[in-house]
């Protein structure tokens, strides 16, 4: 199967990146020269259409701009894990019914900036892969492998056995996050929008950490908080020397 993906930014990185692209759409009379340019030198079949055709092709900001592709890849968990060097400290990031597709893409860039290994998601009750993602992501929704699980909790158990420790983004009887050691090989756990992390899930981790709050808001955008820990986890294991 295909799918549309769109946003200036996220085609021209597929462009430069010699992904392939089936047809590339561009809105008659727009500015878009570069994306042009680039579909030449890769033979991309390119055709101009107009704003209203293109509003029926998606029902968000295109920018101008349609490519249609592939379908994005999803992996299992043995996929993922086999994917890891063996030569680094494994990290991963679970997300624990996480719904919002611009939450989703933000982390998969923030996984791509300080090179984690991956992203596990549910497969059902839970976000996916999407052009929503893609253009919030900026290009790390090919670069950061997701992995799709039926069961949070077994996985855990799994992982763990792997020898990996997990932690959870959690407020309760949590440990200060700038207070641990992250050299080991981690899965970081980070729960839903409006729940946090479900009960047999936090029964399973190993500990959890909180964010200091100090002001009147008691929490953090999902993908917010998973930036601060990401690189708290970058600064630990990659301290200045």
């Amino acid at each position: 199967m295909a799918q549309y993906v769109y946003g200036k930014n996220v085609v021209i990185q597929m462009l430069k990146d010699h992904k392939k692209i089936y047809e590339l759409y561009v809105m008659e009379n727009s500015k878009n020269d570069e994306i042009i340019n680039l579909a030449k030198k890769d033979s991309v079949r390119t055709i101009f259409i107009s704003k209203k055709e293109m509003d029926k092709m998606v029902l968000d900001r295109h920018q101008g701009v349609i490519a249609k592709i592939d379908d994005y890849k999803l992996y299992n968990l043995d996929e993922l894990i086999d994917s890891i060097d063996d030569d680094r400290l494994p990290l991963l990031v679970m997300l624990d019914g996480l719904e919002d597709p611009h939450n989703l893409g933000a982390i998969l860039r923030t996984c791509d900036a300080i090179g984690a290994d991956g992203v596990i998601i549910m497969k059902n009750r839970s976000v996916t892969l999407s052009p929503t993602v893609a253009k919030v992501s900026v290009g790390a929704i090919d670069t950061v492998k997701v992995a799709q699980v039926t069961n949070l909790t077994t996985t855990i158990k799994d992982l763990k056995k792997r020898g990996y420790w997990v932690c959870g983004a959690d407020n309760n009887q949590a440990l200060d996050y700038r207070s641990v050691d992250y050299n080991v090989p981690l899965v970081i756990v980070i729960g839903s929008e409006g729940f946090g992390i479900s009960r047999l899930v936090k029964e399973n981790l190993d500990y959890s950490v909180k964010l200091p709050m100090v002001g009147k808001i008691s929490s953090l955008n999902a993908s917010v908080a998973t930036g601060v820990l990401l690189y708290q986890i970058y600064d630990k294991r990659h301290p200045l020397k």
